[in-house]
Formats: structure tokens, C-alpha cells, sequence
């Protein structure tokens, strides 16, 4: 996020040359722990408040937090410092909005600590339930990243509202949505694992980007450790925040089981697993539909998609039919290749839909969410062939 023009206090000496370059082009305002009261020299109270512990009394640190308490409208407080008193911490976790960065800590932690502390509060922009449908490859390159963005493009355009979809890539330590999409990386949903019950709609929005194609997007930096380091509430609890704030969530879950894949699932409106017209992941996808249905047997039935479909009527790969009596139950649709567009937009970071709107992937995709819009999956059912 950008903190041009943000008003910040700081209420020590220290910080002031760190947090100008963490917090740039913010509005600094400095003072002391012994003689801060509560009170500012810019009129309205700060966009933020930074302590800093170092070099100050426990009892001038408690009475800083205990004046920004006393404010109408307490400002958002961050406190920073190495082994700080538990005391000093309770006493600030009763603010409205508040926490703490430990040190030592570098710029780049010191804005990520500010910003979503700093991000206006945002409210669910309705009351109507949201749809949250999750995306899976059966085998790994299925194009399932694809699907989900063009799936989240074609909901965009069937919602009203300013908050209509969000796309989560929980392929939180390799994902592609982001590069494929050009925006940026913000989720942080590592840090966000310390305290996951803080994770709100304000820390939400700070962690979403704005993505071409008239969506949001969260998605995390490569990180290979991320999924060692990010907890299953974290996860579950960003899916939570996100559904009461969207019209609809698109999930691109990553296909190798994790801790809270079955609650990811079990918690989707529609699951799509997405194949290629090949045996081998043909295979693939009869196996994880059954491996679904075997262990969430009152969730949400798992229909299976396939995408690039040959445009030429003969060639070695199997036909609809014959793909169908492989998998041993009907595709919920097809989607025709199309790699030229699909290499184009990747290349120039959007959607097809926005580089190549008369692409067969788009009106295919089009195709797809009306169908599923206007016939919902019923909760344990399955789709047999025989």
C-alpha cells in the first residue's frame, strides 16, 4: 500500500529515520513516552501510532498506550521492541486495533506491520450469502491456475457491486495467479498464522491486490516454507473473512493434500477438478473425485472439468465420450484449447478475457459459469456413468 500523505506519530526518538523509509512519503509527527498525553498537533488523531519501547519505563510505555486508549476514536498502535513485558502487551491488545512488531526487525517489517493496521475498515458489502467455488488440477500443468481466473473473470461480469469476486491462489509457496495476472503479491499469510483470530475484513483488504478483469486478488510471494509456516486457521479464517465480503471467492487449491484441504472443500459451494484429455490424468481425476466423495460424503459433489479440448474432429487424443467412460461419470463441461491466447495473456499479465475476448477459452468458460450458476451443485450427490 502507498503511505503518501499518511499521518503517523511516533511516540520515541529512534525509529524516526527507519520508519521514514519504511513508511515514505508519510506525514511524521514525533514525541516522547515521558510527556505524550493523547494529544496531536495535526488536528484529527494519526493514521498510526508507533511506540517504540526501547529506551523508555515500562510505567511512561503503559501510560502512552492507556492515552491513545482515552482517545474518542483510539488510532490504530503499533509497539515495537525486543522482549517486551507481557503486561505492556495485554495492556495494548485492549486498543481496538493494535500490534506488535518484535525486534530486530528491517523496513520492509516495519511495513508490513504498519499496513494493515493503517488500511481503512471495510465492511461485508452485503448480507446475501457468498459463493465460494474451488478449483483443482487433477495432475500438475492441468491449466486449472487458468480456469480459475477465467472463472473468477466471467463471475465479475455477472455480479453487480464493487466488491463482486475475489480469486485466493492458496498455492501459497509456488502459486502463478498473481505473475499471470500482473498484480501484485500482498498476502502475508505466514505472519498473519502468529495471530489468526486478529485476521479481520481491514487486514483483508491489505492483503488484497486489484487485478485486471474487474477482480481481486490474494496471493502470497514464492515462499517454499510457506506452508510449514502458515496455519490451517490462518487459511481457514482469510476464506472466512473473504465470503462475508464478496459476492463470490474463486479458490485455486493447490491439488497435494494439506491439513486444511478438507475443510477448504467441504466448506465450497462448487469443486471443480480440472483434467487434460489424457489417460494418465483422466485417471488422475476419477481418483481424487473418488478420494472426495469417499471422505466428504455430504460435501459438495466434485465435477470434474476438461480442458483443452482438440478443435479437430480426429486425432489421438480420446473423445468426450470415451474420456467420460475412462473417468466413470460426465463432465460437468469442456473447455477448447487455445494455447496461443492463453500464451499471449500470460505474457501480457491479464486475463484471456481481456486479451483475447473472442477466444473459444472465454466463451467456453462464459458457458460454464451460467451453467453452474443456474444449476447449483446439490450437496452429496455424484455423477455417475455407468
Amino acid at each position: 500500500m502507498s503511505f503518501i500523505g499518511r499521518h503517523v506519530l511516533i511516540v520515541g526518538t529512534g525509529l524516526v529515520e527507519l520508519a521514514a523509509q519504511a513508511l515514505e512519503g508519510a506525514v511524521i509527527e514525533t514525541a516522547t513516552a515521558e510527556t505524550f498525553r493523547g494529544r496531536w498537533t495535526h488536528g484529527e488523531a494519526p493514521e498510526l501510532v508507533l511506540i517504540e519501547a526501547t529506551g523508555a519505563s515500562v510505567e511512561h510505555l503503559a501510560e502512552a498506550i492507556a492515552a491513545v486508549g482515552r482517545a474518542p476514536s483510539p488510532p490504530p498502535t503499533l509497539l515495537v521492541g525486543a522482549q517486551l513485558p507481557v503486561g505492556l502487551v495485554r495492556a495494548l491488545m485492549r486498543l481496538p486495533r493494535s500490534d506488535v512488531l518484535e525486534a530486530p526487525f528491517s523496513t520492509e517489517d516495519l511495513a508490513a506491520a504498519a499496513a494493515p493496521l493503517m488500511s481503512p475498515h471495510v465492511t461485508p458489502a452485503h448480507d446475501a450469502p457468498s459463493r465460494c467455488w474451488t478449483v483443482m488440477g487433477a495432475v500438475g500443468g492441468s491449466g486449472a491456475t487458468t480456469v480459475a481466473m477465467e472463472i473468477a473473470c466471467a463471475l465479475a461480469g455477472r455480479m453487480p457491486g464493487p466488491r463482486r469476486v475475489c480469486l485466493i491462489d492458496l498455492n501459497i509457496a509456488d502459486g502463478a495467479a498473481a505473475a499471470y495476472l500482473g498484480a501484485p503479491a500482498n498476502m502475508l499469510l505466514s505472519r498473519a498464522s502468529q495471530a489468526p483470530e486478529r485476521i479481520d475484513a481491514s487486514l483483508l483488504d491489505a492483503f488484497v491486490s486489484q487485478a485486471p478483469g474487474g477482480i481481486d486478488l490474494l496471493a502470497s510471494a514464492r515462499d517454499c516454507h510457506a506452508f510449514d509456516t502458515t496455519s490451517s486457521e490462518a487459511v481457514l479464517r482469510i476464506l472466512e473473512v473473504a465470503c462475508q465480503v464478496y459476492d463470490a471467492v474463486v479458490v485455486d487449491a493447490p491439488r497435494h493434500r494439506r491439513a486444511w484441504t478438507l475443510d477448504v472443500l467441504s466448506g465450497s459451494d462448487e469443486l471443480l477438478v480440472v483434467s487434460e484429455l489424457t489417460v494418465p490424468a483422466l485417471l488422475a481425476a476419477r481418483s481424487l473425485a473418488s478420494e472426495i466423495e469417499t471422505e466428504l460424503p455430504d460435501g459438495p459433489p466434485p465435477r470434474i472439468l476438461l480442458n483443452r479440448l482438440a478443435k479437430r474432429v480426429f486425432g489421438p487424443a480420446p473423445s468426450m465420450v470415451e474420456a467420460e467412460k475412462a473417468l466413470q461419470r460426465r463432465a460437468v463441461g469442456g473447455i477448447t484449447s487455445d494455447w496461443e491466447a492463453a500464451a499471449a495473456s500470460a505474457n501480457l499479465g491479464g486475463p484471456i478475457a481481456q486479451h483475447r475476448p473472442k477466444s473459444r477459452i472465454v466463451k467456453d468458460v462464459g458457458d460454464l459459469v451460467d451453467k453452474l450458476l443456474a444449476s447449483p451443485a446439490v450437496r452429496g450427490d455424484q455423477a455417475r456413468v455407468a
